[in-house]
């Protein structure tokens, strides 16, 4: 069944810079915003881009992963032609390996892609927060005529070396393309979000795999190839809300966002809704010894200390007399009496005893309490 676009969802990131919140987890499968996982924000998009046909490649610790996206019920995407399909890394009969880099993924996955027989290809990833109408990006696309559309979007000067960046013409077509540059150029960065027009990109695709000096990589090496053989790439700019939480104080400080007054309504907005799974928990229970101040409190939570700038996700417990400052509870933690927590981030199902007192100073990074780890750190 022909389809003029087809999504291709990257999902497969180890995030190994997020610590003990990605051990034995895909990074897009960690809980966010009290009651999300990080790849719920990707497939709300689609969800209200009316992208319906979406892939999404898994590879790193997929089991849980699996299970939440489970076939796309949440996100109106358990359709019978077409909807959510997981494509994770198989074997043929010639021998498979893991996938190589982000092009060699949409390599190993053409037989899905071509069965769609698609005019376009929107490739996206499932470890960013943001909302995003992906139609626009495609009439845009579609509007200047590009082989390539890249979604981009000024990042500060300090930061230009953590990115793809992109250098544009003042009509935003793309003359050059630095990956991770130490002196750049320009700012606007590359948010790893493309549409390519599907015959130009497959051409690519077959050329880089036979390549064995080719990491395999869109950024490293699709994207430069097309810029030397003059295609038209262009640049399209984003304006809005957008986080990278792959480090353990960039997904602290995401949380913190969400308190801040001129994002209040990011997670509240009922044209753009995030959706997820419900849990069924029953609503929260705020007792009359809580004092709750600028916190996103889920269901199933009962809370008997005080809060304030925190996200508490379903079914956790704060004790009396504790205190819970700018940090962030899983679903399922336990705190107990006259706790003291500051800049913490509690994984799922932990246990905190009365009178711990764990506090991270500005100039630290969050400290991460886990069921492994917590001993270690109590007794610290």
């Amino acid at each position: 069944m022909k389809k003029e676009c087809v999504t291709m969802l990257l999902a497969g990131g180890a995030g190994t810079r997020l610590g003990a919140l990605t051990q034995n987890l895909a990074k897009p499968a960690v809980p966010f915003g009290g009651r999300y996982r990080i790849i719920d924000f990707a497939l709300s998009n689609c969800l209200n881009s009316h992208m319906f046909t979406v892939g999404v490649l898994t590879q790193y610790s997929p089991l849980e992963l699996h299970k939440h996206i489970g076939v796309g019920k949440p996100w109106d995407l358990d359709r019978m032609h077409d909807g959510l399909t997981t494509l994770s890394p198989f074997t043929e009969h010639t021998g498979g390996n893991w996938y190589l880099g982000t092009a060699d993924a949409i390599t190993k996955n053409r037989t899905y892609i071509e069965g769609y027989d698609p005019d376009y290809l929107l490739v996206i990833s499932g470890d960013h927060i943001y909302h995003m109408d992906y139609d626009k990006l495609l009439r845009h696309h579609k509007k200047t005529q590009a082989d390539v559309t890249i979604s981009v979007l000024e990042v500060p000067w300090k930061e230009t070396s953590r990115f793809g960046i992109l250098n544009t013409t003042d009509d935003l077509r793309i003359y050059d393309f630095e990956e991770k540059p130490l002196h750049a150029k320009s700012n606007l960065a590359s948010m790893g979000i493309y549409i390519f027009n599907w015959n130009v990109l497959k051409d690519y695709l077959e050329k880089d795999a036979t390549d064995p000096d080719s990491d395999h990589d869109f950024g490293k090496n699709i994207l430069p190839a097309m810029l030397a053989d003059n295609l038209r790439l262009y640049a399209y700019r984003f304006e809005g809300y957008w986080k990278d939480v792959g480090t353990i104080e960039s997904y602290w400080e995401a949380h913190m966002d969400l308190l801040a007054e001129d994002l209040e309504r990011f997670l509240n907005n009922n044209e753009w809704r995030t959706y997820s799974h419900d849990s069924n928990f029953p609503p929260q229970l705020i007792d009359e010894h809580a004092v709750v101040h600028q916190s996103l409190v889920n269901n199933g939570c009962i809370v008997s200390g005080t809060l304030d700038h925190s996200i508490l996700f379903e079914n956790v417990q704060v004790g009396k007399g504790a205190t819970i400052k700018q940090s962030i509870l899983h679903p399922g933690v336990r705190v107990g009496k006259n706790v003291y927590l500051e800049r913490v981030i509690a994984k799922e199902d932990v246990v905190i005893p009365d009178n711990t007192t764990l506090i991270a100073s500005d100039d630290q990074e969050p400290i991460v309490l886990s069921i492994e780890n917590q001993k270690k750190m109590m007794n610290a």
